[in-house]
């Protein structure tokens, strides 16, 4: 239910919808990191202290010279604008508890979002693989386009100064050839969807209708239960779609304040997921909460049968085989394609209508069931040893493919066992480690507070 006052707002002003896009929704945000600028850059840094995260972002859009910027709140709080992102050209990202990291998503992205007018990545090839002209130069093609702060036509950078439908584009250094397409993907294209998304980590951020996404750290102007601390594992990241709720596909909720949320048009991996072989499944018991579970138990705990998954009666449903086909919907075999507590299933009677199959056993080898930790994890003993992406943990003790700053000798009193989450330097955020991507030097781990 919209409420009236937004209706009669959005009749008197149409232009209302933008009052509720926060500016966080142009950065990319990296938490517990900060830009360190080279030495020859320093003098290029604004701080303002003491406003607020909204404020900061707000401001960095307006200004010409801003691409990114460091938000400390320890000792105090303190913006930092920065002339430039991570690219380690002009700046470097190093990690730092006490400050979060927001660089421009258009500085930042390998995608573009519709014409890609916003562009301003590196690209400087063509989709033939030209060398594209610098935009200050005639030579050797004349033409009409002045480079400036606001058109982003900035060395030889592939751009969309007239937003061609093509998107990104350059003259080239080819006499014969005056301009030509670049090949960037579109970020629905970018990374593809197997199953239902639900491991979707791409930076798509806007709707099947184009409608953009609302953040997932804001309550505004939807509120919802999706925030990013309390659901760690699924990645709920800025704005960018997402599947937390074992739905059909990834979506998000909308800036717009009479849409609350919406699919997302991301493409499906070419070879069906179903015909992918899965070393984790079991099928005489269960880990976790089951949804790798695979048996043939088909009845309730206590012994009513299961209603089929590819029927709807007696209970109508939206788990069909067909669109969850990843969830292994065969027959009536108690399931959980919804992330439940346990393996359950729809009853075949009509007066009940779902019930967990608790009889099946937990497998011996779960030991890493619920965890969490207290405070910041300061004190975190677990054994969990995956980032909230997924990632798996690099030994402490060892410097590959990261160099560890932080290790058993440095901080002997932190339990720095084995590759498990902790968070020997009192980080903010909770238990953190060194991952094994070489991409990745460090990540928060998948664990509740």
């Amino acid at each position: 239910m919209i409420p009236l006052f937004y209706l009669t707002a959005l009749l008197l002003w149409p232009d209302t919808v933008h009052a509720f896009r926060s500016a966080l929704n142009d950065f990319q945000r990296s938490e517990g990191r900060e830009l360190v600028l080279k030495s020859w850059n320093v003098n290029r840094l604004t701080e303002l202290p003491g406003i607020t995260l909204e404020d900061c972002a707000k401001r960095c859009t307006q200004s010409p010279e801003c691409r990114a910027f460091n938000y400390e709140f320890r000792p105090s709080l303190v913006c930092k604008h920065l002339p430039s992102v991570g690219d380690g050209d002009n700046a470097d990202i190093e990690r730092n508890v006490n400050c979060d990291l927001y660089e421009m998503k258009v500085y930042v992205r390998k995608c573009i979002v519709g014409k890609g007018e916003d562009y301003r990545g590196k690209v400087s090839t063509t989709k033939s693989g030209r060398t594209c002209q610098q935009w200050w130069s005639k030579f050797p093609h004349d033409h009409g386009r002045t480079p400036s702060a606001a058109n982003g036509l900035e060395l030889n950078y592939c751009r969309n100064p007239d937003s061609d439908p093509n998107g990104p584009w350059c003259y080239t250094t080819d006499p014969d050839r005056r301009y030509e397409s670049c090949d960037i993907p579109q970020c629905k294209d970018e990374v593809c969807i197997t199953c239902n998304g639900e491991d979707y980590r791409g930076q798509m951020d806007h709707t099947v209708s184009g409608k953009e996404c609302q953040r997932w750290d804001q309550q505004s102007p939807h509120q919802h239960i999706y925030q990013p601390e309390k659901h760690p594992d699924k990645s709920l990241a800025d704005n960018y779609c997402r599947n937390p709720d074992a739905s059909p596909v990834p979506w998000c909720y909308t800036t717009d304040p009479t849409l609350e949320r919406e699919r997302c048009d991301i493409r499906k991996c070419p070879e069906s997921p179903k015909h992918h072989s899965h070393s984790g499944y079991t099928t005489d018991c269960f880990q976790g909460r089951g949804e790798d579970y695979r048996g043939k138990v088909n009845e309730t705990s206590s012994g009513i049968p299961c209603q089929r998954w590819d029927t709807k009666k007696p209970h109508k449903h939206q788990f069909s085989p067909k669109t969850y086909e990843c969830k292994g919907l065969e027959e009536n075999y108690c399931r959980n394609p919804d992330g439940s507590e346990a393996p359950w299933c729809f009853t075949s009677l009509s007066a009940m209508r779902t019930a967990l199959c608790l009889q099946i056993k937990r497998c011996a080898d779960d030991i890493e069931a619920e965890d969490c930790y207290n405070e910041i994890g300061k004190n975190y003993q677990g054994v969990v040893r995956k980032t909230r992406k997924g990632i798996l943990c690099q030994k402490w003790s060892v410097n590959t493919p990261h160099k560890t700053k932080i290790n058993p000798k440095t901080h002997p009193d932190a339990n720095l066992t084995d590759n498990y989450c902790r968070n020997p330097d009192g980080d903010r955020h909770g238990p953190w480690c060194y991952t094994t991507d070489p991409k990745t030097e460090f990540h928060y781990c998948a664990i509740k507070q």
